[in-house]
């Protein structure tokens, strides 16, 4: 009988270990941290944070105020995702920074504008307005495409994203361009005729580039803000459902509702944002 006891008082309580193991492992969280710009990447992410813990994705969310630190953490593994870039800016960053990195897949496009507290219209503006414009190679070339969609200047033949203000060949109303950071720009522009500011940026300093602005990229921009992540990690599944969760049709609705047409949802596939990637690798 004693025998039996100690073999049933055992086996209750190896059951028990059995059970607080179980439940341990049940509740264990994946972890992630993702490094993002200011509204509207944070405000997205932080929509699925609760969804990814349902589904033990216990998601850390890291905001970055420049376009050079989050692309050097990820490199450096101190986050294993990052959400603040379009597609031409990472093609020329990491193939210039050899970050080592890759795209996951495509969310949004926040189109590029032109503003001004100034003039009204585009054909208020003077000779020799100073025009203000990132000084980062990416988004110059943008800002020099948006102006050349308007007819303000024409670029030389053969350039494209890459442009510089030594690239323009025609400028009929002589045109003075003040290169500043692009983070600083919304700051500033009140003093210069106009200026061209990244939708990020303008929607963190209350400006819709849709309702405010003199002139906006079109829907062929190529600009798509992708999430990264480090090389040969696209795979991995917490990541795989990270991007689920943020090309669902409750982020598309989310952007369309909240921003009114200042960020547009674009969800693009690994493949397809890698074809245009590969296009704006220098």
């Amino acid at each position: 009988m004693k025998k039996k006891h100690i073999i049933k008082t055992l086996s209750i309580i190896l059951l028990a270990v059995l059970a607080i193991t179980f439940s341990a492992c049940a509740k264990k969280q994946d972890k992630l941290v993702i490094g993002v710009s200011p509204a509207p990447h944070a405000d997205i992410v932080a929509l699925v944070v609760d969804e990814l813990k349902e589904q033990g994705i216990t998601l850390e969310i890291r905001e970055f105020s420049d376009y050079v630190t989050p692309n050097i953490s990820l490199s450096d593994k101190d986050i294993d995702a990052n959400y603040f870039q379009h597609i031409p800016y990472f093609a020329h960053e990491n193939s210039v920074g050899k970050y080592g990195l890759e795209i996951l897949g495509g969310i949004h496009i926040e189109p590029m504008a032109l503003y001004s507290t100034k003039h009204a219209s585009l054909a208020d503006l003077p000779d020799g307005a100073e025009i203000m414009v990132p000084n980062d190679t990416t988004n110059e070339g943008r800002a020099l495409l948006l102006l050349q969609q308007v007819g303000l200047i024409t670029l030389k033949e053969g350039v494209a994203g890459d442009a510089t203000p030594k690239d323009i060949a025609d400028n009929p109303k002589g045109l003075k361009f003040t290169e500043l950071d692009a983070p600083t720009i919304p700051q500033a522009y009140r003093d210069a005729d106009a200026a061209v500011i990244n939708g990020n940026y303008a929607i963190e300093h209350g400006l819709n580039p849709v309702k405010e602005s003199l002139a906006i990229e079109d829907e062929s921009s190529p600009y798509v803000n992708i999430i990264a992540v480090k090389e040969g990690d696209a795979g991995r599944p917490e990541l795989q459902k990270l991007l689920e969760a943020l090309q669902s049709d409750k982020v598309k609705a989310y952007i369309e509702e909240k921003y009114e047409g200042a960020v547009v949802p674009a969800f693009q596939t690994k493949e397809v944002a890698d074809k245009l990637a590969e296009e704006y690798r220098p």
